[in-house]
């Protein structure tokens, strides 16, 4: 073998030990702080929904009326969701409206929808229970501004 294929080898084995010291660096920063989210107004899923149509914004509606959906408490502590008059999915399933990355939560744990000018919680049958304040829900129950909804480590407030 020619002494400049053995440093091309040489070359290109530095270079697969290199991404490989990368690749493992980036798992254990993932593993240690959680996901890369973006906590920016509206957006609940980071840069995943970069293609996908906005959701029209809430209409203005009566003064004491919800405008969002805010996590207080958790790995995703700051992250605000608008309310529109679409039901809010949470749960650890990918296609969740808040995806929450808990071993408390189910893959579909939780749906908060609006009925009749008030935003109602309910539990989709998870394992863990979905908390309205200190009361574990048997039923699905509407909620006041500021009440918090606990699932898992993660705490949701309505917000004006």
């Amino acid at each position: 073998m020619s002494e400049l294929t053995l440093m091309l080898i040489k070359l290109a084995f530095l270079a697969v030990l290199w991404l490989f010291i990368i690749m493992a660096v980036g798992v254990i920063r993932t593993d240690l702080f959680g996901p890369a989210t973006s906590r920016k107004r509206g957006s609940a899923r980071g840069g995943r929904d970069a293609g996908r149509p906005r959701p029209a914004r809430p209409a203005r509606g009566r003064r004491n009326e919800p405008r969002s959906l805010v996590v207080v408490k958790g790995p995703l502590a700051g992250t605000t969701i608008d309310l529109t008059s679409q039901p809010i999915t949470i749960g650890r399933a990918k296609d969740s409206t808040l995806v929450i990355s808990d071993d408390y939560a189910s893959g579909r744990h939780a749906r908060l929808f609006p009925e009749n000018g008030r935003w109602i919680v309910e539990d989709l049958g998870s394992t863990n229970g979905t908390y309205l304040g200190q009361t574990r829900l048997t039923r699905p129950q509407p909620v006041s501004i500021g009440q918090p909804i606990r699932i898992g480590k993660t705490v949701l407030e309505l917000r004006k």
